[in-house]
């Protein structure tokens, strides 16, 4: 008798492999940064939000599958910090809090998503090999969502609060 496949949601949930917590996160990333997409009023933001979101899935599959991310993409992800790094210029000094506007806040979700595929990625090298560009690809995605969020709350006036960790102060004091 053939499996009734509403009773699956993904195919792979009983591996053992690390490369299913690795598809699981990047399906959340791309969910994250899809949700994103509707906060932003910004048209250029939205329409790389979405752009991201597809490039988040050829992550996903870019482990398990065919390598999906190429160099011309992760020049593309470069273009778009770099960007959104120049129209933030001075505001990011130290470390932010992940607050403000519901998009920005969004995004600093997203941007702790990605975080955690980069994670996931590392784990997947312990037990096969990755190409740097996939490590390189998730790492910058993570900053972009950064710049994004501060260029967002930027553009409706809200102020970054810079984080002061008292865990890490700047210069220890000599006792």
């Amino acid at each position: 008798m053939k499996k009734d496949m509403r009773y699956l949601c993904y195919p792979y949930m009983r591996e053992a492999a690390s490369t299913v917590d690795f598809e699981i996160q990047t399906d959340s990333l791309a969910v994250r940064i899809g949700q994103s997409v509707n906060l932003v009023e910004l048209v250029e933001v939205k329409a790389d939000l979405l752009e991201l979101t597809e490039m988040a899935y050829h992550l996903n599959g870019s482990v398990r599958g065919d390598l999906a991310i190429t160099e011309e993409d992760l020049k593309r992800l470069s273009w778009m910090y770099d960007r959104y790094v120049a129209e933030t210029r001075g505001l990011i000094k130290q470390f932010v809090l992940p607050q403000g506007s519901e998009a920005a806040s969004a995004l600093h979700v997203a941007r702790s998503e990605a975080k955690k595929s980069v994670r996931a990625l590392h784990k997947v090298s312990l037990e096969q090999d990755v190409p740097d560009l996939l490590f390189d690809y998730t790492h910058l995605l993570a900053n972009v969502m950064f710049v994004m969020a501060v260029y967002v709350n930027k553009q409706l006036g809200v102020e970054e609060i810079v984080f002061v960790s008292k865990s890490y102060p700047k210069k220890r004091r000599k006792t």
